[in-house]
């Protein structure tokens, strides 16, 4: 059974008298344990796409189904629960809190989910680690390059072995060698702990190193490509 499937997925915007179409019957399947990427120009439906496998918004119409939950369905209180349990986010932006450690930004999410202090400084290093970012466990982002912050984001978004994680533009501030060393490491995870990534990009040298490419335009699924890794 596919980690991440939508069925005739319809998101709608209203904007003045206008009705915008941001998905428009869109059908897509993830399997468990891929590796894949997601393509398409300004508008496409990309970022709202992403928005609806995070559980960050809902859709209008059809299904989001996370790991054999109707995501449309459930409740909202019950959201950030499905966020915390099933799934891993890695920004363009890093998006890591400047007054926090590496160390402690990445144990937060493990906060989140109720995880005792001791278990979480463990789980936490041992993260870190994981990216080869221990030596900077008590750096702030400030004191960090780009590549070591997003390794840093990308040990927040393992450290609750989500069953996906989800990449949005996350090498769009990174230079094409620090880029490819990121995706590296996530193809490395993918491999070693079977998670399923998702990653959503405009740059067709991140998209090559997928198994998969999924290319929308105006809503739905244009074209899909496979690549032999």
């Amino acid at each position: 059974m596919p980690i991440v499937e939508t069925r005739n997925l319809v998101k709608t915007y209203k904007m003045g008298d206008e009705i915008v179409h941001a998905l428009d019957g869109l059908n897509m399947q993830v399997e468990r344990g891929e590796f894949m990427a997601i393509m398409g120009r300004s508008g496409s439906g990309k970022s709202t796409l992403l928005n609806m496998l995070g559980c960050l918004d809902r859709p209008t119409s059809g299904q989001v189904i996370i790991d054999g939950v109707d995501v449309g369905k459930a409740r909202k209180s019950e959201l950030p629960k499905i966020r915390r349990e099933k799934i891993g986010f890695v920004f363009q932006h890093f998006n890591l809190l400047p007054t926090l450690t590496a160390l402690e930004n990445v144990m937060l999410p493990l906060k989140y989910a109720g995880v005792n202090g001791g278990e979480r400084k463990k789980r936490a290093m041992e993260a870190l680690k994981q990216v080869g970012l221990d030596h900077r466990a008590h750096h702030r982002p400030a004191e960090m390059s780009g590549g070591e912050q997003q390794r840093a984001s990308v040990a927040r978004a393992i450290v609750t072995k989500p069953a996906i994680v989800l990449g949005d533009e996350l090498t769009g501030e990174l230079d094409s060698k620090t880029s490819r060393a990121v995706v590296e490491l996530l193809k490395e995870f993918n491999r070693e702990t079977k998670q399923t990534f998702v990653l959503v990009t405009h740059d067709p040298a991140v998209a090559e190193q997928t198994d998969r490419v999924v290319h929308l335009l105006d809503g739905k699924v244009e074209f899909e490509e496979k690549h032999a890794q």
